[in-house]
């Protein structure tokens, strides 16, 4: 399918002039963006496992192009061209695939769903230094303790202070050093950890991912929203033809006046949840009035409670689809840049799925030999069921007295069957 749509020829002529002219031969860029694909697909997310991986599968290296006797690309080699490739080439490669889904007319881009999640930061806890003065965690909790009046404080005095300390996890008083992007954050699972948000604008109708964004941890998301829904129109309007008006589907944690004023001025009407406020001061706020009112008018109706429902169905299928494994709800790379980067090809991936699911049933190869271990169970479950139907109906032509032809003709038949291959009509 990628030679078909000519992956190779157009991103090795677009990448040509971030390679330099002499030297050991390089890994060309279509075989870093399919080991990219690989991680998705087999469920991998640091670079050597994928290297691993590629080197041990004679498919995958069929599916890179290499012989038995060439060597599969080193890890080092992933980190070096990921560092060679400008962000804009990684985002080209998503807008390329999204063009790719909008050929084979699996896109619709009507309604679009957006919301975010968090992603483990490649760090820990005890890294975190004060913005102000740039000391640990830990010295800076001894000295609140020698202030409280202890001259050699231990860990039980540390751990208390620690303990009725208020506004310990704030953002604006600590910092990560080694990546600044990252800020402290309440995981899925109730943990506080070091993460960086992303953010999905997603087809609800085809459930194909349109448009992602990597955002430092604490940003909210009345702040990123609307960016998000534009990048995601911009690559709608290069896949496919325009339409009148687009619809943006998102949860209370969007709401606004300005978000609200923002997607109204770019063209998209809303459908977002809104929180409990009470009674609201509307003095001089005319056009938010009408706007917020609108959106509730229409969030009441049952295509509105529909919409919602999409949204909270596949959004977060999307995420499960793209993060749900392990190894992939901690990033291996450090700064939004970074982490952008192979996001972006690690979700065209996701969006590639979503055309295999089309051409052969599966979106991996993990739901592939489910289907096949699924078909086997069928056939054998019909190979029972035909020989206990055979069994009862040689025991009835034992029983009955009937002519030694039509006897004669029953076994024959029975014979035949025997070596007769019988499959679902699938």
């Amino acid at each position: 399918m990628l030679r078909k749509h000519g992956f190779d020829e157009y991103f090795e002529e677009l990448c040509a002039r971030h390679y330099e002219i002499g030297g050991r031969p390089s890994v060309p860029p279509g075989d870093y963006f399919r080991m990219l694909f690989i991680g998705y697909f087999e469920g991998i997310g640091s670079e050597r496992g994928i290297e691993w991986r590629c080197a041990d599968s004679l498919s995958l290296r069929e599916y890179l192009g290499l012989e038995l006797s060439e060597r599969v690309a080193d890890h080092s080699s992933l980190s070096r061209i990921r560092q060679r490739l400008a962000l804009e080439v990684h985002i080209e490669v998503f807008g390329w695939v999204v063009k790719v889904l909008g050929k084979e007319k699996l896109l619709r881009g009507r309604n679009l769903g957006g919301d975010a999640t968090s992603l483990e930061a490649n760090a820990a806890m005890r890294s975190i230094v004060r913005r102000d003065t740039g000391k640990s965690c830990e010295k800076f909790l001894e000295e609140l303790a020698r202030n409280a009046g202890s001259e050699n404080p231990n860990r039980q005095d540390v751990a208390k202070i620690d303990r009725n300390r208020k506004g310990k996890d704030s953002n604006q008083d600590w910092k990560l050093p080694t990546d600044p992007d990252s800020g402290i954050m309440k995981m899925k699972d109730g943990r506080t950890h070091l993460a960086h948000k992303v953010e999905h604008a997603v087809d609800l109708e085809t459930e194909a991912v349109v448009a992602i964004q990597v955002r430092a941890g604490p940003t909210g998301d009345t702040k990123t929203g609307v960016e998000t829904a534009e990048l995601a129109m911009v690559h709608l309007q290069e896949a496919q033809e325009a339409q009148s008006r687009r619809n943006f589907v998102a949860d209370r944690g969007y709401h606004s006046n300005q978000s609200l004023s923002d997607l109204d001025e770019v063209g998209l009407r809303s459908y977002v949840a809104e929180p409990d406020r009470g009674r609201r001061n509307w003095k001089g706020k005319e056009h938010e009035k009408t706007l917020v009112y609108a959106n509730r008018r229409r969030i009441k109706g049952e295509r509105g409670k529909a919409l919602m429902r999409w949204r909270a169905e596949r959004v977060e299928r999307a995420f499960q689809h793209c993060y749900g494994r392990e190894d992939l709800r901690r990033c291996n790379l450090r700064g939004n840049e970074k982490i952008t980067k192979r996001l972006l090809i690690h979700v065209g991936a996701h969006i590639l799925g979503i055309l295999m699911r089309k051409m052969i049933g599966a979106a991996t190869p993990r739901q592939l030999a489910v289907l096949r271990e699924a078909l086997q169970s069928v056939l054998c479950a019909l190979q029972s069921i035909f020989h206990d139907h055979r069994a009862m109906f040689e025991r009835y032509t034992l029983w009955n007295p009937i002519s030694s032809s039509r006897r004669l003709l029953i076994q024959s038949g029975s014979e035949i069957c025997r070596g007769t291959r019988f499959s679902t009509g699938c």
